[in-house]
């Protein structure tokens, strides 16, 4: 569904039917919730939208299979309907455990959502490696740089998607545009939505994350060779976080921590018997070894981008 960009209170309301959603599968329904609180029997692994919800569960399988069999609790997933639903569930206690992008991640942290890290993906044991937001167009628009956006209809992806939102607003204001007056800008709601919506002539450009362009899309059959191109490339941007909700038993947050530390990454899955080989374990796009530990000094940059930004979104 394509979201028109109007004001901080759409995304407020936006927020308010995400909750809807995720409502009845928080810890505290089932006993948890407060850090002193006895352990939940179920907790709610929840996602920001990147693509449909068949795909983030077949993605995260493993990920659930190894917490219910470390954890010994019944690990239920969800999907909402926008970066901003997942934080104010966070911050209602609604939710238990976050993949959240570096932005959101950011912007929970600051407002007080009671969150903790617990990992980021990795290409290996020791390195935490970076992303790219990419500005898309298809190749007979007549757009061939982010000047060429003024004046059109520009998808981006939710008002606290850090690749789809955040990094573009910067992008656009150094060349002079205002993201909110300077482009007619849609939020289309996932990053595939906003590829695809580019590639259907529903926006004459946008923005999605390197992978989606280069392998996601392509890989599932939705996008061919040359239909899209790409006009911009933002500098590095950090890998997006999994967040535990402080609100849990303090020993139960420690406990998510060491299973995304130590037992979620290839050796140690096949270790658990959870996959025959590396090959087999299936993991997200961008977790090709699996998680380390992560700084919140990492998402300094994000917070630097939202002091140049002055964006609405960077305070939820």
């Amino acid at each position: 569904m394509l979201i028109c960009h109007s004001s901080r209170s759409a995304l407020i309301a936006t927020a308010a039917v995400g909750l809807l959603v995720l409502s009845g599968c928080s810890s505290s329904d089932s006993g948890g919730g407060g850090g002193d609180s006895a352990s939940p029997d179920t907790l709610t692994f929840a996602s920001i939208p990147q693509e449909n919800a068949s795909g983030l569960t077949e993605k995260t399988k493993m990920i659930v299979a190894a917490l219910e069999k470390r954890l010994g609790v019944k690990i239920e997933t969800q999907q909402a309907t926008s970066y901003a639903a997942v934080i104010e569930a966070l911050r209602a206690g609604q939710v238990d455990i976050a993949a959240l992008g570096p932005f959101s991640y950011a912007v929970a942290a600051d407002s007080g959502a009671g969150v903790a890290l617990v990992g980021v993906p990795a290409d290996s044991p020791d390195e935490s490696p970076s992303y790219q937001s990419y500005a898309i167009t298809k190749p007979d628009s007549g757009i061939k740089s982010l000047s060429d956006m003024a004046g059109k209809t520009v998808c981006f992806v939710d008002p606290t998607s850090t690749s789809g939102y955040l990094f573009p607003s910067a992008g656009l204001l150094e060349v002079g545009i205002d993201p909110e007056t300077g482009v007619t800008p849609v939020f289309a709601g996932g990053h595939d939505a906003s590829a695809l919506s580019v590639l259907n002539g529903t926006c004459d450009a946008g923005f999605a994350y390197d992978t989606m362009i280069d392998e996601q899309l392509p890989d599932s059959g939705q996008l061919e060779a040359g239909a899209l191109q790409v006009i911009w490339k933002s500098e590095d941007i950090p890998k997006s976080p999994i967040v535990v909700s402080t609100k849990l038993p303090k020993e139960l947050q420690d406990g998510i921590a060491q299973v995304f530390q130590q037992d979620i990454n290839r050796p140690a899955l096949v270790e658990l018997g959870l996959c025959a080989t590396e090959a087999d374990c299936q993991l997200p796009e961008d977790v090709e070894y699996g998680y380390i530990p992560a700084e919140d000094s990492t998402y300094d940059g994000i917070r630097q981008v939202c002091d140049i930004t002055k964006s609405k979104s960077c305070v939820v």
